[in-house]
């Protein structure tokens, strides 16, 4: 990001850039409170880059593998009492864009400031988007690197066909997400926001093994 800036300032226009994209971005803002009177409960949108994306059903494998990781971390949070989680539906409010992340989680300190009368989100300790047709593309690039720029610690990027999780962390000097591996039906996985939070992927991707899971996590 800061090199972007720095070759935007070496530019003789470099005045005329930033005005014109201040104008995009207060155009945004107005489009942006137009969506938040146009949204309820009964739609499943995002805003994202000045435009509105509104969703259309998921598939039942996507469903899937979206209830049964946030089963396991729900129980496992409000049983360890480690902050909260939330499902599909929370807002999340960043700088530029609102998102609806498939699964995320908030720490003691973000959940601590969180009411009942909570619409919009701030930005998540740990995201968990599961791929379809039609959102991977935002997934990995749009979300992918605002997400890092928010500051989300950890992002599980779940493909439901070929039953895999990708996880990332924030890398400490690019400050953007760096791959910290790549994980298949036999493989286990453990968060690094969420503390001995350890399942094994199957258990996303089958109700039996989701069980089992869950009865190991609540007896650790």
């Amino acid at each position: 990001m800061s090199e972007l800036l720095f070759q935007i300032l070496d530019t003789p226009q470099a005045p005329l850039i930033l005005q014109r994209a201040q104008a995009i971005l207060h155009d945004e803002q107005r489009k942006r409170q137009t969506f938040y009177e146009w949204l309820d409960e009964d739609k499943k949108a995002e805003f994202i880059n000045g435009e509105i994306v509104v969703h259309s059903p998921a598939l039942d494998r996507h469903n899937a593998a979206m209830l049964l990781l946030a089963r396991l971390l729900s129980i496992y949070v409000d049983d360890r009492q480690l902050g909260m989680v939330r499902a599909e539906k929370a807002l999340i409010e960043l700088t530029r864009n609102s998102y609806e992340p498939d699964v995320c989680f908030f720490g003691p300190s973000k959940a601590a400031h969180i009411t009942d009368e909570q619409l919009y989100y701030p930005a998540p300790d740990f995201i968990a988007e599961v791929l379809s047709k039609g959102t991977e593309k935002n997934d990995r690039e749009t979300k992918f690197a605002d997400y890092a720029a928010h500051g989300v610690a950890e992002y599980w990027i779940i493909d439901p066909l070929r039953r895999t999780i990708e996880q990332y962390g924030i890398d400490a000097d690019t400050e953007e997400y760096a791959l910290d591996g790549t994980f298949g039906i036999k493989d286990t996985i453990t968060s690094h926001a969420i503390v001995d939070f350890a399942i094994p992927v199957r258990a996303i991707f089958d109700a039996a093994a989701n069980m089992l899971a869950l009865r190991t996590l609540l007896v650790k």
